[in-house]
């Protein structure tokens, strides 16, 4: 194909793209007003496997994951709650004649997590309220309107009469907020492709870094009573900040260790955050138990297992050091997130084709990114040997109130995707 009708494919997809914003948008409305949080994506699943079957025409499956099947794999994270009702979807844009391109997964997670507080709101969170150039809302952000980037992108290439040389999968995943595990079921059931593009909120930005992420249970029990009597019983919300102030500690001696070189330049990138505690039903009882989870990082290179030995021998360590907990020992359990961090070499052809996209859509430098936080592009890039990487839309407050992302820099990400598109899978003379 000669560079002046690719200019002129470019031009038309471009187009495309700006005669669908307002659908666009309307779809990410539609999307960002289903409460899917853990355990409730079904509804929201069905219809985007509506949509991919008959607004895009593509070859659509819907299944729920196999947890027995998956339990067993390198990457799984121990999940405590029933599958049933919660499907991933696939769709597939099948390439017609010989390939001349490499094949492309664009995924994105369907899940997101609760919006409480809702008090500390000032727009509903399943509103999907646009106020100027933002759009306020759970998940909004992180990361519907990635999904629906992805999708348009997609969708203006097809219409603009744009054949592709290779096959496109796009794919809506569940559970990327906790264990990983919709990503790793859509892997194992063969969608597999030479690349990936997950576009999760980095401000457009390509990750080249992510941290590893575990998830800790603590269980302190302590001897009950009346408060009257409280000089005779103990106090488990007490004994639970011993190992709490451990777990700071503990933190500190990460992030006081020599730095991985993807991480020279954050000044605290292992973060150690207590997120659920649980304890007493009665201010005038002394509680006798207390339960409180907690979210561990640490660098790429390190395996899950042994930071989770390391954590609860200093658990177990600081417990001896009290005269209750040393004969009432804390029972220290590991489920959701067992996932490795992840280091890429940003000389990929990924990174190249991306960054040339980037630059024609917005007329500047893209810019790396290493982040604190886990992603699904561990799966593609540790498991199954695809190149992966996410860049997303701008905005903020994801995971807090009041969350919101930027509308312009959907579009940006859109145009971006299409551009990547067309250039990684190749366009077919027709």
């Amino acid at each position: 194909m000669t560079e002046r009708l690719k200019e002129k494919l470019f031009d038309k997809v471009m187009d495309r793209i700006e005669q669908n914003w307002e659908q666009e948008v309307e779809f990410l409305k539609t999307i960002a007003k289903y409460p899917s949080t853990l355990g409730n994506e079904g509804a929201v699943q069905d219809y985007i496997f509506n949509y991919f079957q008959k607004e895009l025409g593509l070859v659509t499956e819907k299944f729920v994951p196999d947890l027995k099947r998956i339990s067993k794999l390198p990457s799984y994270s121990p999940a405590e709650w029933s599958y049933q009702g919660r499907p991933v979807v696939v769709g597939q844009s099948k390439t017609t004649g010989p390939k001349i391109g490499k094949s492309l997964i664009l995924q994105g997670h369907i899940d997101v997590v609760s919006p409480e507080p809702v008090s500390l709101w000032n727009y509903d969170p399943w509103g999907a309220i646009i106020e100027g150039d933002r759009m306020y809302g759970r998940g909004v952000l992180d990361m519907k309107s990635g999904i629906a980037a992805m999708i348009f992108a997609f969708k203006a290439i097809k219409e603009s009469g744009v054949s592709l040389g290779a096959d496109l999968l796009l794919q809506t995943v569940i559970e990327e907020e906790c264990t990983g595990n919709g990503a790793l079921a859509v892997l194992d059931k063969g969608y597999l492709a030479e690349g990936a593009l997950i576009p999760e909120p980095f401000g457009l930005q390509a990750v080249i870094s992510q941290v590893g992420v575990i998830w800790v249970r603590v269980r302190v029990l302590g001897s009950g009573a009346h408060v009257e009597r409280a000089d005779r019983a103990v106090n488990a919300i007490e004994k639970a900040y011993i190992l709490i102030n451990a777990l700071k500690e503990y933190r500190d001696y990460i992030n006081n260790k020599p730095k991985h070189k993807d991480f020279q330049h954050i000044p605290h990138p292992l973060n150690v955050n207590i997120g659920i505690i649980r304890s007493g039903d009665w201010p005038s009882n002394v509680p006798a138990e207390c339960i409180f989870e907690a979210r561990i990082g640490f660098y790429p290179g390190q395996d899950p297992q042994d930071i989770k030995e390391e954590v609860k021998n200093w658990l177990l360590n600081a417990s001896r050091q009290d005269d209750w907990l040393r004969q009432v020992e804390p029972e220290i359990t590991f489920y959701g997130f067992h996932a490795e961090g992840v280091s890429l070499n940003k000389n990929q052809e990924i990174f190249q084709v991306l960054k040339e996209a980037h630059e024609r859509v917005t007329n500047t430098e893209m810019n790396f990114c290493s982040i604190t936080a886990t992603t699904d592009i561990r799966h593609y890039n540790l498991y199954y040997g695809i190149p992966a990487t996410c860049y997303g839309p701008i905005g903020a407050n994801m995971h807090g109130a009041d969350e919101w992302v930027s509308l312009p820099s959907v579009k940006t990400v859109t145009k971006t995707y299409a551009t990547f598109i067309m250039e990684w899978c190749g366009v077919k003379d027709h």
